[in-house]
């Protein structure tokens, strides 16, 4: 399903004839559905506010320059109009640096920067300048490493407009990066070492299809600039420098074009003179001429001796030509406003065993198991549906259901339902490519969301077969135990119970995909597990690792095991409500049953504590 919904003021009615206060981007055709007209009311959208004058950075893990343990989106815009974000300098952020989400609109971005991101290499990561939004206007923007620098996502209603932008050497392209953006323009754009695209994306990006209809390059430059043609639609290119590629509509290729920006000679066309005032674009004082005077030769001759003015450089000096005040005037100080005093929550009486029994106090637990999804999903609007809550399910800049879920919202739910206990185990893998059972190893780390978050820290070395960095499995994914231990935290205070699933045995058997980025896989970690490679799949298609895996006579792998079930017990420190289970689906072997009860007693007689243990 791919549905575009444009947010439209209607000035007038004449019969059956409605007129919007800006165009629509995408034609009305019957045949593929033609459209619905809906009054609404937004009570709270937030508007007339901005965030500006400010560095952002985000500190991180120095010895990982791939660790993603940090924030990854420094400004989210969400149920926002009439907003901006302006002079603002954003520093090491995994994710986007500003992300207007497609519940915005008539968003300004401008004279900002980014710098030195810190992540994996691949999808859903530094797509530094984002928009889904509509009426968004980017413009002097500086990029630099990212991936999709400038970037219009998954059926962005439009119009959206990027101006006098920069991004230097990114990993990959920028343009529309996913399904059926329309009325894009980018205006003076540039991309050093990579594309600008309005490809077709068929079944990469999630089976992202047809990116852009009705969209423009206007005036920019580029490894490569993508122009398709989409059906019923078209794509258009002037004034570009790049290589080439689509059979869309090109015009005036390598040549400067007047006027030099379309966005502001058409602003000017709408508005009038007013709009010389605001509008900054980096000069060009000098002409292009292969047989100039000698005087303007002379003159040309003594420029070359100094680097070009860059659009970074032009970025700041945005504080002389757009001062923004300090002045306090009306506005109230933190101090003045106040800050509500945190209401420390209570406990429920701790779950222990009574004679047999769960209880918490003198009551019975009871109530219904929900255990969570192993693989699937989408983060698009028309996967949200019907899915099940999870607690280390992760999509960035996405809170909700189906996507990065509020615990508190979670445990309200099962508090106030019949599902009082959650059965909780890693994913079968993290990158929902995988979902289509391959056992292939992918050629770049243009993962997937939803993104089933698993309990191993990615060591930022080398490759594994799902194109992000290899594990290292001694080291543990901080931000998935933190989520559980935040789920199990507000369990307690809601009389509600954890079932933690300690292992997954479906990753060690049944079919091969299921081992194929199992991070406990030789090829797929820097600790030498020592499991055959190549993978010795039965019939080339399954897999049977599963008496290796429970072997601990080797000593490196016992090792790591011990390690890991100690974690399993102490992340959960101080909680009541946790059930520990040796594994999902598991059918192992006895002795691995009293291997993990071992170290189990060695650790309670360590810390004195006794959690529940279930068999």
């Amino acid at each position: 399903t791919r549905d575009i919904r444009w947010d439209r003021k209607i000035t007038a009615i004449n019969g059956s004839t409605i007129t919007l206060d800006v165009p629509l981007t995408t034609a009305l055709d019957a045949k593929f559905g033609g459209a619905t007209v809906s009054k609404y009311d937004w009570n709270g959208r937030i508007n007339n506010a901005g965030v500006e004058n400010l560095k952002i950075e985000s500190d991180f893990h120095k010895e990982n320059i791939k660790d993603e343990y940090h924030r990854w989106t420094a400004i989210c815009l969400e149920n926002a109009q009439d907003a901006w974000v302006r002079q603002v300098v954003f520093e090491h952020f995994a994710g986007s640096a500003v992300n207007v989400l497609e519940t915005s609109k008539r968003i300004t971005v401008e004279d900002c920067k980014s710098f030195a991101p810190i992540s994996e290499i691949g999808g859903e990561r530094r797509n530094t300048f984002l928009t889904t939004g509509q009426q968004t206007l980017f413009q002097r923007l500086y990029a630099e490493f990212g991936y999709h620098d400038f970037a219009v996502g998954f059926c962005a209603p439009g119009p959206n407009v990027f101006v006098q932008c920069q991004s230097y050497l990114p990993f990959s392209f920028s343009g529309a990066i996913d399904s059926w953006a329309s009325g894009v323009l980018f205006d003076i754009v540039n991309v050093d070492g990579q594309a600008l695209s309005y490809l077709n994306r068929g079944q990469d990006g999630q089976g992202a299809g047809w990116t852009a209809a009705n969209s423009v390059f206007w005036q920019c430059s580029a490894a490569r600039v993508d122009n398709p043609q989409p059906p019923a639609a078209q794509n258009w290119a002037f004034g570009t420098w790049a290589q080439f590629s689509g059979n869309g509509y090109w015009d005036m290729s390598n040549e400067q074009i007047q006027p030099r920006s379309l966005y502001y000679a058409q602003l000017k066309d709408r508005l009038g003179n007013e709009v010389e005032g605001r509008t900054f674009l980096l000069p060009v004082e000098t002409e292009a001429s292969s047989s100039p005077p000698v005087d303007v030769a002379q003159k040309l001759t003594k420029l070359a001796y100094k680097p070009a003015l860059t659009i970074s450089e032009y970025i700041d000096s945005a504080t002389e030509r757009n001062k923004i005040s300090t002045d306090v005037n009306q506005a109230k100080s933190i101090e003045k406003i106040g800050v509500e005093k945190v209401i420390q929550p209570t406990l429920a009486e701790a779950m222990t065993i009574k004679n047999g029994w769960l209880v918490r106090g003198n009551e019975v637990v009871v109530g219904n198991r929900q255990d969570v999804p192993w693989w699937n999903g989408s983060a698009r609007p028309y996967g949200l549906k019907k899915t099940k809550f999870h607690a280390t399910r992760f999509v960035p800049s996405r809170e909700g259901n189906g996507l990065t879920d509020d615990l508190s919202e979670i445990t309200d739910s099962m508090q106030n339902g019949s599902v009082k206990v959650l059965d909780h185990n890693y994913g079968l893998w993290y990158d929902r490519r995988r979902d289509d059972h391959e056992r292939i190893r992918r050629m770049d780390g243009e993962v997937w969301a939803p993104f089933y978050e698993l309990p191993f820290a990615r060591s930022g070395q080398e490759k594994a077969w799902d194109g992000l960095s290899k594990y290292d499995i001694t080291k543990y994914n901080l931000w998935y135990w933190d989520r559980l231990k935040t789920f199990a935290t507000l369990a307690d205070q809601k009389s509600l119970v954890l079932i933690h699933q300690n292992y997954f045995q479906h990753n060690i058997i049944e079919a091969g995909a299921h081992y194929a980025d199992f991070p406990w896989r030789t090829a797929n970690n820097i600790n030498n597990t020592g499991f055959p490679e190549p993978v010795p799949y039965a019939g080339d298609k399954r897999i049977f690792m599963a008496e290796q895996f429970y072997d601990i006579s080797n000593e490196n792998r016992k090792a790591i095991h011990k390690a890991y079930i100690r974690k399993c017990l102490e992340n959960f420190d101080g909680n009541s409500g946790v059930i520990q289970l040796i594994g999902a689906e598991f059918t192992g072997p006895l002795h691995f049953v009293q291997f993990w009860i071992d170290t189990i007693k060695e650790w309670e007689k360590e810390t004195g504590k006794h959690p529940i243990i279930g068999l």
